[in-house]
């Protein structure tokens, strides 16, 4: 389960299960998790964040999207 980072408690990272998905990453903090498709940045499922969280998070995935599915597709071997 690769972390790709951790930015003000929040972790953003992948599951060694998920290779026959599209890539995405997980987030999760204090027990919220949150899952966003690193392609189209739609948000697959949340709880328990805010609307001012969420927005914060895409930002975070939008920044580092390119690395993220580049990081992807190393760690499945694509």
């Amino acid at each position: 389960m690769p972390t790709l980072l951790i930015w003000r408690g929040y972790k953003f990272r992948f599951y060694s299960s998920d290779a026959f998905e599209p890539p995405h990453v997980h987030t999760a903090t204090d027990g919220k998790p949150a899952k966003v498709w690193l392609r189209s940045l739609e948000v697959e499922y949340q709880y328990g964040y805010n609307e001012r969280e969420m927005k914060e998070l895409l930002a975070i995935v939008s920044e580092n999207r390119d690395a993220w599915i580049g990081a992807w597709n190393e760690f499945f071997g694509f």
